[in-house]
């Protein structure tokens, strides 16, 4: 694969990529010259396509199915970056758990599917990861935000309490680790093309995006691959929005 940027022979996992934004992040980061874990819970066909696509482009990748909410899972994952590449120097907290309900209408079991999913596999796989980002000191941990954690966004009660966890996590851990040369940031992405489904969120309706449009999941992956970089050595413990200004107008 061409090298776009500074990560050859740099290893990284990247959770919930075997499609979508995961998915974008994934090829980016091969493109600039890492090896790739790609990993997925169930969707094995997927994440084999995008390991595939990668090795098929000259890069270098392998796909580890784990539940990164299960701490015995997380480090199996862990150990196949090691076992397969003989290092570790990206972790990407790309998995996470849509739902959209009022809070009445939200059960304790739907609470706890959402936070486990999104904050708690975040949690688990940086905290096995750590040992092996410091080896070198160069590591990179990016969490994968949402704008409905840093704004009011009605029946996302459970999502956005994950996603400013996340945030929070991000700015204790960017101070925590930095002496170990680990940066740790957070991407937060808007009203982002994953080509899910046709219909407009209403509140994406009720606030339009100020720059009239859609994110792309490669415009999200280019912010990834340089927080990832050497150009993104001196950013830690941030949280930056891709969200084509959203973030501002419904604040």
């Amino acid at each position: 694969m061409t090298e776009l940027s500074g990560l050859n022979g740099a290893v990284a996992i990247v959770t919930g990529s075997a499609q979508n934004i995961g998915r974008a992040i994934a090829l980016s980061l091969a493109a600039a010259g890492a090896g790739i874990v790609v990993n997925a819970r169930t969707s094995k066909d997927a994440a084999q396509g995008v390991a595939d696509e990668i090795n098929e482009a000259g890069g270098k990748a392998i796909v580890h199915m784990a539940d990164v909410s299960n701490p015995d899972q997380v480090d199996s994952l862990i150990n196949a970056a090691i076992e397969n590449f003989g290092r570790l120097d990206i972790l990407v907290n790309n998995v996470a758990l849509r739902m959209a309900a009022p809070i009445t209408e939200t059960s304790y079991e739907d609470w706890r599917n959402v936070i486990s999913n999104t904050l708690d596999s975040a949690f688990l796989c940086s905290r096995a990861a750590v040992p092996h980002l410091a080896v070198h000191g160069q590591g990179a941990i990016v969490n994968i935000g949402g704008v409905s954690g840093h704004a009011g966004v009605a029946n996302r009660s459970a999502v956005a309490a994950a996603k400013a966890g996340l945030a929070g996590m991000t700015g204790s851990l960017g101070i925590e680790l930095a002496p170990l040369g680990i940066t740790v940031n957070c991407v937060s992405p808007g009203y982002i093309d994953t080509h899910r489904d046709g219909h407009v969120p209403v509140h994406f309706q009720q606030k339009p995006v100020p720059v009239g449009r859609k994110g792309g999941v490669n415009e999200v992956a280019a912010m990834v691959r340089f927080l990832c970089g050497p150009d993104g050595r001196y950013v830690t413990g941030q949280t930056i929005h891709v969200a084509g200004g959203w973030h501002i107008s419904i604040s």
